[in-house]
Protein backbone atom coordinates (compact mmCIF):
# COMPACT_ATOMS: atom_id res chain seq x y z
CA UNK A 1 0.00 0.00 0.00
CA UNK A 2 1.16 3.48 -0.24
CA UNK A 3 0.19 6.97 1.11
CA UNK A 4 -2.10 8.81 -1.61
CA UNK A 5 -4.19 11.97 -2.03
CA UNK A 6 -7.68 11.58 -3.71
CA UNK A 7 -11.26 12.52 -4.27
CA UNK A 8 -14.05 10.62 -5.41
CA UNK A 9 -16.44 13.72 -6.21
CA UNK A 10 -15.65 17.41 -7.40
CA UNK A 11 -15.80 20.13 -5.40
CA UNK A 12 -13.74 22.25 -2.70
CA UNK A 13 -11.14 21.04 -1.86
CA UNK A 14 -11.68 21.00 2.10
CA UNK A 15 -14.72 18.94 1.19
CA UNK A 16 -13.26 16.30 -1.42
CA UNK A 17 -9.93 15.43 -1.14
CA UNK A 18 -9.00 12.80 1.09
CA UNK A 19 -5.74 11.60 2.17
CA UNK A 20 -4.86 8.01 3.16
CA UNK A 21 -4.12 4.34 1.52
CA UNK A 22 -4.22 3.01 -1.94
CA UNK A 23 -3.01 0.13 -3.64
CA UNK A 24 0.84 0.89 -5.15
CA UNK A 25 0.14 0.72 -8.81
CA UNK A 26 2.39 -1.58 -11.78
CA UNK A 27 3.40 -0.68 -14.57
CA UNK A 28 2.02 -2.14 -17.55
CA UNK A 29 3.39 -2.27 -21.32
CA UNK A 30 5.62 0.50 -22.36
CA UNK A 31 4.89 2.05 -18.78
CA UNK A 32 7.10 2.83 -15.52
CA UNK A 33 6.72 3.45 -11.98
CA UNK A 34 7.80 6.12 -10.64
CA UNK A 35 8.90 6.78 -6.80
CA UNK A 36 7.59 10.20 -6.35
CA UNK A 37 9.78 13.03 -4.11
CA UNK A 38 7.31 16.17 -5.11
CA UNK A 39 4.06 16.61 -6.82
CA UNK A 40 3.37 19.92 -8.55
CA UNK A 41 0.03 21.68 -8.49
CA UNK A 42 -0.88 23.74 -11.74
CA UNK A 43 -4.26 25.70 -12.07
CA UNK A 44 -5.51 22.89 -14.47
CA UNK A 45 -5.12 20.59 -11.24
CA UNK A 46 -7.74 23.04 -9.19
CA UNK A 47 -10.28 23.40 -12.75
CA UNK A 48 -10.19 19.51 -12.85
CA UNK A 49 -11.06 18.78 -9.04
CA UNK A 50 -13.30 22.01 -8.88
CA UNK A 51 -15.30 21.24 -12.65
CA UNK A 52 -14.18 24.68 -14.29
CA UNK A 53 -14.68 24.87 -18.06
CA UNK A 54 -17.17 22.40 -18.23
CA UNK A 55 -15.02 19.40 -16.75
CA UNK A 56 -16.33 16.77 -15.34
CA UNK A 57 -15.05 13.20 -13.51
CA UNK A 58 -14.28 10.52 -16.29
CA UNK A 59 -12.90 8.51 -13.65
CA UNK A 60 -15.07 7.47 -9.87
CA UNK A 61 -12.03 8.38 -7.93
CA UNK A 62 -8.89 11.09 -8.89
CA UNK A 63 -5.35 11.02 -7.76
CA UNK A 64 -4.46 14.83 -8.61
CA UNK A 65 -1.92 16.84 -9.95
CA UNK A 66 -0.13 16.00 -13.50
CA UNK A 67 3.52 17.18 -12.59
CA UNK A 68 6.51 15.45 -10.23
CA UNK A 69 9.55 14.47 -10.27
CA UNK A 70 11.16 11.56 -8.42
CA UNK A 71 12.98 7.88 -9.11
CA UNK A 72 12.03 5.09 -11.59
CA UNK A 73 11.62 2.04 -8.82
CA UNK A 74 9.90 -0.59 -11.67
CA UNK A 75 9.11 -0.83 -15.07
CA UNK A 76 6.47 -2.69 -17.47
CA UNK A 77 7.40 -5.03 -20.40
CA UNK A 78 8.85 -2.89 -23.23
CA UNK A 79 11.00 -0.70 -21.25
CA UNK A 80 14.76 -1.15 -20.86
CA UNK A 81 15.50 -2.19 -17.26
CA UNK A 82 18.25 0.11 -17.43
CA UNK A 83 16.25 2.92 -16.10
CA UNK A 84 15.64 1.65 -12.85
CA UNK A 85 16.98 3.85 -10.22
CA UNK A 86 16.61 6.94 -13.13
CA UNK A 87 15.96 10.39 -11.30
CA UNK A 88 13.16 11.94 -13.66
CA UNK A 89 10.35 14.65 -13.88
CA UNK A 90 6.87 13.19 -15.09
CA UNK A 91 4.32 14.73 -16.95
CA UNK A 92 0.50 14.31 -18.19
CA UNK A 93 0.56 12.01 -15.37
CA UNK A 94 -3.06 12.60 -14.49
CA UNK A 95 -3.79 13.17 -18.28
CA UNK A 96 -6.79 10.70 -20.06
CA UNK A 97 -5.80 8.37 -17.13
CA UNK A 98 -7.11 8.62 -13.92
CA UNK A 99 -3.65 8.56 -10.92
CA UNK A 100 -1.45 11.54 -10.87
CA UNK A 101 1.33 12.53 -8.89
CA UNK A 102 -0.33 12.93 -5.51
CA UNK A 103 0.82 9.86 -4.13
CA UNK A 104 4.10 8.19 -2.85
CA UNK A 105 4.07 6.12 -6.39
CA UNK A 106 2.80 7.10 -10.24
CA UNK A 107 2.73 5.02 -13.11
CA UNK A 108 2.98 7.05 -16.74
CA UNK A 109 3.94 6.02 -20.00
CA UNK A 110 7.92 5.85 -20.38
CA UNK A 111 8.03 8.96 -22.50
CA UNK A 112 6.31 10.81 -19.85
CA UNK A 113 9.12 10.31 -17.64
CA UNK A 114 11.91 12.78 -18.64
CA UNK A 115 16.08 11.85 -17.00
CA UNK A 116 16.67 14.31 -14.80
CA UNK A 117 20.16 15.80 -13.90
CA UNK A 118 21.12 15.93 -10.33
CA UNK A 119 21.75 19.61 -9.76
CA UNK A 120 18.31 19.99 -10.86
CA UNK A 121 15.99 20.09 -7.26
CA UNK A 122 13.46 18.13 -6.94
CA UNK A 123 10.69 21.38 -6.54
CA UNK A 124 12.09 23.00 -10.10
CA UNK A 125 11.71 19.66 -11.77
CA UNK A 126 8.07 19.20 -9.97
CA UNK A 127 5.93 21.62 -11.69
CA UNK A 128 7.57 21.71 -14.61
CA UNK A 129 5.21 19.68 -17.24
CA UNK A 130 2.12 21.53 -17.51
CA UNK A 131 3.19 25.38 -17.49
CA UNK A 132 6.59 24.57 -18.80
CA UNK A 133 5.05 22.42 -22.34
CA UNK A 134 2.27 25.10 -22.77
CA UNK A 135 5.61 28.13 -22.89
CA UNK A 136 7.23 26.06 -24.80
CA UNK A 137 4.49 25.53 -27.78
CA UNK A 138 3.70 28.71 -27.41
CA UNK A 139 6.90 30.06 -28.75
CA UNK A 140 7.41 27.36 -31.13
CA UNK A 141 4.55 26.11 -31.97
CA UNK A 142 4.79 27.60 -35.54
CA UNK A 143 8.74 27.31 -36.43
CA UNK A 144 12.17 28.74 -34.49
CA UNK A 145 12.30 32.31 -33.51
CA UNK A 146 15.85 32.88 -34.18
CA UNK A 147 16.09 36.60 -35.20
CA UNK A 148 12.13 37.46 -34.30
CA UNK A 149 10.42 39.80 -31.60
CA UNK A 150 8.37 37.94 -29.08
CA UNK A 151 5.97 39.17 -26.50
CA UNK A 152 5.10 36.96 -23.38
CA UNK A 153 2.31 38.15 -21.48
CA UNK A 154 1.93 37.73 -17.80
CA UNK A 155 5.71 36.84 -17.58
CA UNK A 156 6.32 36.06 -13.77
CA UNK A 157 3.19 33.31 -14.50
CA UNK A 158 5.02 29.58 -14.34
CA UNK A 159 4.11 29.87 -18.57
CA UNK A 160 5.42 33.27 -18.73
CA UNK A 161 8.42 32.38 -17.50
CA UNK A 162 9.16 29.12 -19.33
CA UNK A 163 8.01 30.94 -22.64
CA UNK A 164 10.52 33.44 -21.87
CA UNK A 165 13.20 31.11 -21.15
CA UNK A 166 12.59 29.11 -24.60
CA UNK A 167 12.28 32.48 -26.57
CA UNK A 168 15.66 33.78 -25.37
CA UNK A 169 17.10 30.35 -25.80
CA UNK A 170 15.81 30.21 -29.26
CA UNK A 171 17.46 33.55 -30.26
CA UNK A 172 14.43 36.05 -29.91
CA UNK A 173 14.48 39.54 -28.96
CA UNK A 174 12.11 38.89 -26.22
CA UNK A 175 9.37 41.60 -24.67
CA UNK A 176 7.71 40.72 -21.28
CA UNK A 177 4.94 42.13 -20.02
CA UNK A 178 4.03 42.83 -15.82
CA UNK A 179 1.07 44.67 -14.42
CA UNK A 180 2.85 46.57 -11.16
CA UNK A 181 6.04 48.85 -11.00
CA UNK A 182 7.01 45.99 -8.17
CA UNK A 183 7.96 43.16 -10.82
CA UNK A 184 9.80 44.91 -13.23
CA UNK A 185 13.06 43.75 -11.70
CA UNK A 186 11.74 40.05 -11.32
CA UNK A 187 10.60 40.22 -14.82
CA UNK A 188 14.30 41.42 -16.10
CA UNK A 189 15.65 38.25 -13.77
CA UNK A 190 13.71 35.82 -16.30
CA UNK A 191 15.41 36.64 -18.87
CA UNK A 192 13.94 39.08 -20.91
CA UNK A 193 15.30 41.95 -23.20
CA UNK A 194 12.96 44.29 -22.26
CA UNK A 195 9.90 44.61 -19.30
CA UNK A 196 6.77 46.83 -20.08
CA UNK A 197 4.69 47.61 -17.16
CA UNK A 198 1.21 48.08 -18.07
CA UNK A 199 0.02 50.13 -15.61
CA UNK A 200 2.45 52.70 -16.08
CA UNK A 201 3.43 52.67 -19.72
CA UNK A 202 1.36 52.04 -22.97
CA UNK A 203 2.20 49.06 -24.33
CA UNK A 204 2.02 50.04 -28.05
CA UNK A 205 4.12 52.87 -27.64
CA UNK A 206 6.63 50.75 -25.48
CA UNK A 207 7.14 47.84 -28.10
CA UNK A 208 6.99 50.12 -30.72
CA UNK A 209 8.38 47.85 -33.81
CA UNK A 210 6.11 45.13 -34.67
CA UNK A 211 6.38 41.84 -32.91
CA UNK A 212 6.19 38.53 -34.28
CA UNK A 213 4.27 36.27 -32.21
CA UNK A 214 2.58 36.37 -28.71
CA UNK A 215 2.42 34.15 -25.87
CA UNK A 216 -0.89 35.45 -24.50
CA UNK A 217 -2.26 34.52 -20.97
CA UNK A 218 -5.79 36.85 -21.42
CA UNK A 219 -6.54 36.62 -25.06
CA UNK A 220 -10.03 38.17 -24.07
CA UNK A 221 -8.70 41.49 -22.84
CA UNK A 222 -5.70 41.70 -24.80
CA UNK A 223 -6.77 40.49 -28.96
CA UNK A 224 -7.57 44.13 -30.05
CA UNK A 225 -4.40 45.15 -28.75
CA UNK A 226 -2.74 42.27 -29.87
CA UNK A 227 -3.62 42.60 -33.62
CA UNK A 228 -2.21 45.98 -33.87
CA UNK A 229 0.86 44.76 -32.18
CA UNK A 230 1.62 42.20 -34.90
CA UNK A 231 3.39 41.77 -37.78
CA UNK A 232 1.75 40.73 -40.95
CA UNK A 233 1.76 37.39 -40.81
CA UNK A 234 1.57 36.94 -37.03
CA UNK A 235 1.04 34.91 -34.26
CA UNK A 236 -0.93 34.79 -31.04
CA UNK A 237 -0.44 31.67 -29.04
CA UNK A 238 -2.92 31.84 -26.08
CA UNK A 239 -3.18 29.27 -23.44
CA UNK A 240 -6.17 31.50 -21.14
CA UNK A 241 -8.96 33.64 -20.96
CA UNK A 242 -11.52 34.87 -18.58
CA UNK A 243 -14.12 35.04 -21.38
CA UNK A 244 -15.36 31.57 -22.66
CA UNK A 245 -16.92 33.46 -25.51
CA UNK A 246 -14.77 36.67 -26.25
CA UNK A 247 -15.23 39.08 -29.21
CA UNK A 248 -12.81 38.54 -31.95
CA UNK A 249 -11.75 40.85 -34.45
CA UNK A 250 -12.28 38.97 -36.99
CA UNK A 251 -11.17 41.17 -40.41
CA UNK A 252 -8.57 43.50 -38.66
CA UNK A 253 -7.07 39.72 -37.70
CA UNK A 254 -8.15 38.34 -41.17
CA UNK A 255 -6.11 41.49 -42.89
CA UNK A 256 -2.87 41.03 -41.53
CA UNK A 257 -3.30 36.83 -41.94
CA UNK A 258 -2.51 36.52 -38.38
CA UNK A 259 -2.85 32.83 -36.68
CA UNK A 260 -4.24 32.64 -33.78
CA UNK A 261 -3.41 29.05 -32.13
CA UNK A 262 -5.30 28.23 -29.30
CA UNK A 263 -3.89 25.84 -26.44
CA UNK A 264 -4.63 22.72 -24.37
CA UNK A 265 -1.66 20.89 -22.21
CA UNK A 266 -3.19 17.59 -22.31
CA UNK A 267 -3.46 17.28 -26.22
CA UNK A 268 -0.34 18.46 -28.03
CA UNK A 269 1.36 16.23 -30.05
CA UNK A 270 4.01 13.56 -28.60
CA UNK A 271 6.50 14.65 -31.01
CA UNK A 272 6.67 18.59 -29.22
CA UNK A 273 5.90 17.02 -25.53
CA UNK A 274 9.72 15.14 -26.38
CA UNK A 275 11.12 17.99 -28.10
CA UNK A 276 9.55 20.53 -25.29
CA UNK A 277 10.59 17.97 -22.57
CA UNK A 278 14.31 18.18 -23.70
CA UNK A 279 14.94 21.66 -24.45
CA UNK A 280 12.70 22.54 -20.82
CA UNK A 281 15.29 20.21 -19.17
CA UNK A 282 18.38 22.03 -20.63
CA UNK A 283 16.86 25.52 -19.80
CA UNK A 284 16.36 23.88 -15.91
CA UNK A 285 19.93 22.82 -15.95
CA UNK A 286 21.56 25.67 -17.21
CA UNK A 287 19.72 27.95 -14.79
CA UNK A 288 17.99 29.83 -17.59
CA UNK A 289 14.46 28.86 -16.21
CA UNK A 290 14.01 29.15 -12.44
CA UNK A 291 10.63 28.50 -10.34
CA UNK A 292 10.08 30.42 -7.12
CA UNK A 293 8.65 28.04 -4.90
CA UNK A 294 5.70 29.64 -2.49
CA UNK A 295 5.75 26.38 -0.22
CA UNK A 296 6.75 23.38 -0.26
CA UNK A 297 4.01 20.99 2.08
CA UNK A 298 3.33 17.07 3.10
CA UNK A 299 1.05 15.00 1.82
CA UNK A 300 -1.13 15.17 4.30
CA UNK A 301 -1.59 19.33 3.85
CA UNK A 302 -2.97 18.44 0.70
CA UNK A 303 -5.99 21.06 1.58
CA UNK A 304 -3.83 23.58 2.12
CA UNK A 305 -1.49 23.33 -0.76
CA UNK A 306 -4.21 23.30 -2.92
CA UNK A 307 -6.22 26.62 -1.32
CA UNK A 308 -2.72 28.29 -1.51
CA UNK A 309 -2.96 27.74 -5.40
CA UNK A 310 -6.02 29.22 -5.70
CA UNK A 311 -5.23 32.44 -3.68
CA UNK A 312 -4.28 35.00 -6.11
CA UNK A 313 -1.61 36.52 -3.46
CA UNK A 314 0.51 33.26 -3.44
CA UNK A 315 3.63 34.39 -5.56
CA UNK A 316 5.09 31.15 -7.58
CA UNK A 317 5.07 27.47 -7.04
CA UNK A 318 3.29 25.39 -4.70
CA UNK A 319 4.75 21.72 -3.95
CA UNK A 320 4.00 18.53 -2.31
CA UNK A 321 6.73 17.04 -0.71
CA UNK A 322 6.22 12.98 -0.69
Amino acid sequence: MMRAAWYDKQGPAAEVLRVGELPVPSPGPGELRVRLHASGIHVGDIGKRQGWWGSTMPYPRVVPHGDGAGVVDAVGPGVDAARVGERVWVYLAQSYRPFGTAAEYTVVPAAHAVPLPAEVPWAQAAGLGIPGITGHRAILADGPVTGKRVLVTGALGAVGRAAIAVARRGGATVIATVRHPDQVEAARATGAHQVVDVSTEDLGQAVGDPVDRIAELAFDRNVDLDEKLLAYGGVIATYATAEAQPRVPYWPLAFKNITVRFLSNDDFPEAANDLAARDLTAALTAGDLRYPIAAELPLDEIVRAHELVENPATAGRVVLTL
